[in-house]
């Protein structure tokens, strides 16, 4: 199962000669960036799916009100923000002297009219912003309404806005949600789409949606300083082989957290000495998860008996190349609400004491994961090669993604392997996976795909989300970890590193563990 490192360094030699050629043509003042994944377009405000791919595209054009730092907590980034004393009111000052890329200043009334843009639009941002709740006038009470969480938006004067939610608990939810909302100038949502305009680094120039290629300049007027790239290509390049090519010709400069490559492919790249290959810690979270409703999951000691039969170390170092940090909590390391829990080492002796205990008697155990990533397929191999040393009859499943995850939300699974990105990085994201819920017909309501109940769990984390007192929360957090870590309804397997690729001229990159693009404003060029 590991790469042919051989075939690879033939590869190389050809490659080589062919960027021979190719860096005489490249102009030093493009530098071409690769996306792996699609984006369906280029307005992220109002479109009405999920995108990461366009949402890497949006922190170099956009600025938003509210960033993560080195902790995950969230600061502002357009302006400070205060909290009011109520804990219902959110108050931003704007910061002087920001430009869009049209040249119009930023004021509140820009952002007053990119939130009525986004809740006009109803995409998928959008709902972010409202709760579902039963509706009274359904007599069998099994319809659900919308209702909004901000319950009043004001601009005083040109650089303040006010914002107001409904309840205490909201805020917190209210600064994670504006992570991702880009701010636009008044009356620019239809030219969004088509020829975006921010207050980002950098500035769009064209869009080529046939070959997925977006050019863009540096903007001269960024308020954080002018990016040290002149010109920025963004390329689609969703293939494995033609990325390893396009890099190694020079066609592209730089791919951050090429997922398509596997951990031997990264390793013989670095290897090579023709391309840089640059790890940096990553937040997501790469994990087991279990449905806790159904035979044998619904018994905590086979779910604990996996966590000590799985040896993650030997997976991190052997077939992940060491591109990993071992788990043992949802959230990052970095996090302020970080804590372990129960901590599950490789011991085989008492997974097969627990599988005994639990009177487990051989059933089948379907293992469920999204076919088409390599190292996702390899690494569920070995486990299921460890689950079966321990007594555990488990068989692998590899389902196309959506198939995927149409099981997970009704429900028609035993055990699954996926990754969580981005959102396991606010505590909060511990409720919105295991708090208990209803599940009718087995349908997932929310994220809670273990279909996990404990109420000693419920009544902490409800206390956590709904304290302001960070000290509290940091503690009643540490108790909901220590629960959730000894129930295991989700077992944390490791945080994947960030990986970047790039040719030699390209200096200066420093990703940080969420992964996003915003180190690319940064990124220093050589001739």
């Amino acid at each position: 199962m590991r790469f042919s490192g051989r075939i690879f360094f033939i590869f190389i030699i050809f490659a080589v000669l062919l960027s021979t050629i190719s860096c005489r043509e490249r102009k030093n003042d493009v530098v071409t960036i690769a996306l792996t994944e699609k984006f369906s377009g280029l307005d992220t405000l109002s479109n009405t799916g999920t995108d990461a791919a366009a949402d890497r595209v949006r922190t170099l054009i956009y600025n938003s009100l509210i960033k993560k730092n080195e902790k995950f907590e969230y600061v502002g980034e357009l302006g400070d923000y205060k909290i009011g004393d109520d804990n219902l009111t959110v108050t931003f000052n704007l910061r002087e002297n920001i430009k869009f890329h049209n040249g119009k200043l930023l004021t509140s009334a820009d952002v007053k009219y990119t939130f009525d843009a986004l809740f006009q639009a109803n995409g998928s941002k959008a709902g972010s912003f409202y709760d579902s709740v039963p509706d009274e006038t359904d007599p069998e009470k099994k319809k659900t309404k919308r209702v909004a969480q901000i319950s009043n938006l004001e601009t005083p004067d040109p650089k303040t806005v006010v914002f107001k939610v409904t309840r205490p608990e909201l805020v917190n939810q209210l600064l994670s949600n504006f992570v991702t909302i880009p701010i636009i100038p008044e009356g620019t949502i239809e030219q969004q789409k088509t020829a975006p305009v921010g207050t980002g680094a950098f500035k769009f120039v064209s869009f080529d949606s046939v070959n997925s290629l977006v050019q863009l300049e540096a903007f001269a007027d960024y308020w954080e300083g002018v990016p040290k790239i002149a010109k920025l290509n963004v390329k689609t390049v969703p293939d494995a082989n033609a990325l390893q090519s396009e890099l190694l010709t020079g066609a592209v400069d730089i791919s951050p957290n090429p997922t398509i490559l596997s951990p031997d492919a990264l390793k013989a790249i670095g290897d090579s000495g023709t391309l840089k290959v640059e790890r940096f810690p990553g937040s997501n979270i790469q994990y087991i998860g279990f449905n806790t409703q159904v035979s044998p999951f619904n018994n905590v000691k086979v779910r604990q008996a996996i966590a000590y039969a799985i040896n993650r170390e030997r997976i991190i170092n052997e077939l992940l190349s060491g591109q990993a940090k071992l788990a043992y909590s949802i959230l990052p390391e970095d996090s302020w609400a970080f804590s372990t829990g129960t901590k599950y080492t490789h011991d085989p002796a008492k997974a097969k004491q627990l599988l005994q205990e639990a009177n487990y008697k051989g059933e089948v155990i379907k293992f469920k994961f999204a076919s088409g990533n390599q190292s996702v397929n390899q690494y569920s191999q070995i486990i299921q090669s460890s689950l079966k040393e321990v007594g555990l009859n488990v068989e692998l499943e590899p389902l196309e993604p959506n198939t995927v995850l149409d099981n997970l939300k009704n429900g028609q699974f035993q055990m699954n392997t996926s990754i969580w990105i981005g959102g396991n990085q606010d505590p909060i994201f511990f409720r919105d996976l295991f708090a208990s819920t209803d599940f009718p017909d087995k349908k997932l309501n929310g994220r809670n795909r273990a279909r996990y109940s404990n109420p000693e769990f419920d009544k902490i984390i409800d206390e956590a989300v709904k304290t302001t007192d960070k000290n509290k929360a940091r503690e009643l957090y540490a108790k909901a970890q220590e629960i959730i870590s000894n129930d295991v309804p989700l077992l944390p397997l490791w945080y994947p590193s960030s990986m970047v690729i790039s040719s030699k001229r390209i200096g200066n990159i420093k990703i940080n563990p969420s992964g996003d693009w915003s180190f690319v404003k940064d990124v220093t060029v050589s001739n």
